[in-house]
């Protein structure tokens, strides 16, 4: 598969890239700063702003998927804005260009009782830095976007658990949909190697189309 993908540089991203490369697919990592980047077989590095919509739709022609796993940033200034601007302008980009869209999300938005959201509830508040929950909140926001889109866009979110950490890849996990998955009672988990090869078994094999989707081990 031909695959562009967005936040290459990034803790999720540069699982992504990892997974996506060893199963043989062709990868177009779009940063700001190539830099970053080493040169790997099988990847092609394209400079360019994720936030403009444009550039994403040129980038994103003659791929399979666009892989988003664009974070700004947890320190950057006013997060909540700059999450969901440069989010938006990716799902514009895909949807001009007319191309299959995964965007690894936040878990803020599982639910945790009929109606009621992690990202909502007091205890994710004081479990997480503050700096963090602007970004949660907008990664919830997206997911309703993308929930009330009415266009022919080809999208998947997948919300990691809770616990989401460096760890080896196992490539086993298990699947669930909108609820904070539990382990004996306690919010699960899962190695970031195994959340990527959990995005790229759906890139493949897609199972969630127009939805979310959460794994854990």
């Amino acid at each position: 598969m031909n695959l562009l993908l967005i936040g290459a540089t990034g803790f999720v991203g540069s699982a992504l890239l990892t997974e996506a490369l060893q199963r043989g697919h062709r990868v177009t990592a779009l940063v700001r700063d190539p830099a970053k980047l080493q040169p790997r077989e099988g990847l092609t590095v394209l400079q360019g702003d994720a936030s403009d919509a444009a550039t994403v739709a040129r980038a994103a022609e003659g791929q399979h998927a666009v892989l988003n796993a664009f974070n700004p940033g947890w320190n950057a200034p006013d997060l909540y804005d700059a999450f969901l601007r440069g989010s938006r302008a990716i799902v514009a980009g895909a949807r001009q260009a007319g191309v299959r869209l995964l965007v690894v999300g936040g878990a803020g938005s599982l639910y945790v009782a009929p109606g009621v959201q992690l990202v909502d509830t007091d205890g994710f508040a004081q479990q997480v830095p503050p700096n963090v929950v602007p970004g949660a909140k907008a990664a919830r926001d997206l997911l309703t976007d993308l929930q009330a889109d009415t266009s022919a866009l080809d999208w998947t979110f997948l919300s990691p658990p809770p616990l989401l950490a460096p760890g080896e890849r196992t490539g086993r996990y298990q699947r669930g949909s909108d609820q904070v998955p539990t382990v004996n009672g306690q919010p699960a988990g899962i190695s970031v190697a195994d959340l990527a090869v959990a995005l790229l078994d759906e890139a493949e094999q897609p199972r969630a189309r127009r939805a979310r989707f959460t794994v854990w081990s």
